[in-house]
């Protein structure tokens, strides 16, 4: 049974419910680059359930028998009020917190979905598949760009900043909004940059969003 819970970063529970998890896929342009896909000529947007979110503070489970998980790092972003076919300045209004998780992806089983055009939430769905961080207020963080960053073993592996996102949150979360309501406790995982590759076990990760969040974790 998943116990997930949203929390705060000094630990208090967020007092929502976990909902689904909307992610966009190549909203960094050097990552599309990276695995040779185009660019999208509108979001590409794909759903974790909640039952795939884990607590990113704990020690990583993945899947051992259906080819390399890929980790991919992103700002997440805390949905805190509904929202239908949103304005810009409602989607930000929504926005209750920031937060980082890892799209853990079956590479293997999402190259053979593409290949076949099919959805890719075998890849993409699978319980663990969504390690969240705490969150932190929106307030506490600045209002232009956010920088985060991932190490793996001591070296870094990926650094993402929000200035450079094809879809930048507040239009991402505004669009999402007239595609499907989002409700209190959904996330919007905002897109990775490059430099995603594979976990393994014994490997230690270590997580920053600004000067705001630093964390680790171990694959197991």
């Amino acid at each position: 049974m998943n116990n997930y819970q949203h929390h705060w970063k000094d630990g208090l529970p967020v007092h929502l419910p976990l909902g689904k998890i909307v992610c966009i896929g190549r909203n960094y342009a050097d990552h599309a680059a990276e695995l040779n896909n185009p660019i999208p000529d509108s979001p590409l947007l794909f759903i974790k359930p909640s039952t795939s979110a884990v607590h990113l503070t704990r020690p990583l489970r993945i899947p051992t028998d259906r080819g390399e998980v890929h980790f991919e790092t992103e700002l997440a972003v805390l949905i805190g009020r509904p929202l239908t076919a949103a304005s810009h300045e409602e989607a930000r209004q929504a926005m209750l917190g920031y937060g980082l998780a890892l799209d853990l992806t079956l590479r293997e089983v999402q190259s053979d979905l593409k290949a076949k055009g099919q959805p890719w939430e075998r890849a993409k769905g699978f319980d663990g598949a969504c390690p969240l961080s705490p969150f932190i207020p929106v307030a506490q963080l600045p209002q232009t760009h956010l920088h985060f960053s991932l190490d793996v073993d001591g070296e870094r592996r990926q650094s993402g900043d929000t200035s450079v996102l094809l879809n930048p949150v507040v239009p991402l979360i505004s669009y999402i909004s007239h595609q499907f309501t989002l409700l209190p406790g959904d996330v919007v995982l905002t897109g990775t940059p490059k430099g995603v590759g594979p976990l393994h076990s014994g490997q230690t990760l270590r997580l920053q969003l600004e000067e705001s969040l630093l964390l680790e974790t171990t694959v197991l």
